[in-house]
C-alpha cells in the first residue's frame, strides 16, 4: 500500500524544481508543501517543517547538501533524507550514510524511480538507485579492500546481503527465495550483527567497499 508523503525539495535550480514537484504531485500522489534553493534557506524553514521526505540536492550555493543534511539531522534526527546528484562521488555518499541520510537518487533517475524510493524510505527502509550503484561498485573495483572487520558470512546471508543492495524488501526476498519474512528476518538481524552496521545503508556500502557483492 503507498503511503502519501509530504515532501520538501531543495535544489538550487528553479526549473528543476518546478518539473519535480509536478510529477510527484501529478503521479506519485505527493504533496509538496516546502521549498528551498539552497541549504541556508531549508535550514530556515526546519523548525517549522511539517514533512515525511526531504528530496536535497548535494551540489547547491552557499551550503551544499551534506553540510545542509548534516545540521538538518543534528537538529532532527528522525528526518528522513534522499539526496539527489548528477554523478556518483562515493566520498560524497559514504559520509551521507554515515550522518544516517536514507535515500540515494541521481538527477537521472525515471519519477517511477524516485516514487520507489520515497516509498521505500517512508516505510523506514533505505534507497539506493541501481545506476549509483554500479557506478559506486565499478569505481571501488580498482581501489585496495578493506580490512574485513565481520565474522564469515553465510552462502544464505550474501545471497539475502544481493538482494538487500539491490533494493528489496524483506517480503520480496522472502518471495525470491522461497522462505518467510521472519527467517529474512532474522538473516537481515546477523547480517547487519556480523558486520557492526548499524542500518540498510551502511550495509550496502560496507557491502560495496568489501566487494561482497556484485550489481
Amino acid at each position: 500500500m503507498e503511503i502519501t508523503c509530504n515532501i520538501a525539495l531543495v535544489d538550487d535550480h528553479t526549473l528543476f524544481r518546478n518539473g519535480l514537484k509536478g510529477l510527484l504531485e501529478s503521479c506519485c500522489g505527493c504533496r509538496v508543501v516546502a521549498e528551498a534553493s539552497d541549504g541556508d534557506e531549508f535550514l530556515e524553514l526546519l523548525p517549522g517543517l511539517d514533512t515525511d521526505i526531504v528530496l536535497l540536492d548535494i551540489d547547491m550555493p552557499r551550503m551544499n547538501g551534506f553540510e545542509a543534511a548534516t545540521r538538518a539531522l543534528a537538529q532532527r534526527p528522525d528526518l528522513k533524507i534522499i539526496t539527489l546528484s548528477m554523478h556518483g562521488d562515493e566520498d560524497y555518499y559514504f559520509k551521507m550514510v554515515s550522518i544516517g541520510v536514507k535515500g540515494f537518487l541521481l538527477k537521472s533517475s525515471d519519477i517511477d524511480e524516485v516514487s520507489t524510493a520515497i516509498q521505500t524510505v517512508a516505510k523506514g527502509g533505505s534507497y539506493f538507485s541501481q545506476e549509483l550503484l554500479r557506478t559506486l561498485v565499478g569505481s571501488l573495483k580498482s581501489a585496495p579492500s578493506a580490512e574485513l572487520g565481520h565474522e564469515t558470512l553465510s552462502q544464505r546471508e550474501l545471497e539475502i546481503l544481493l538482494l538487500i543492495c539491490k533494493g528489496m524488501s524483506n517480503q520480496e526476498i522472502a518471495d525470491a527465495l522461497f522462505i518467510s519474512k521472519r527467517t529474512v528476518d532474522k538473516h537481515r538481524a546477523n547480517i547487519l550483527d556480523k558486520t557492526n552496521c548499524k542500518n540498510t545503508a551502511n550495509l550496502v556500502v560496507y557491502a560495496i567497499k568489501n566487494s561482497l557483492v556484485e550489481i
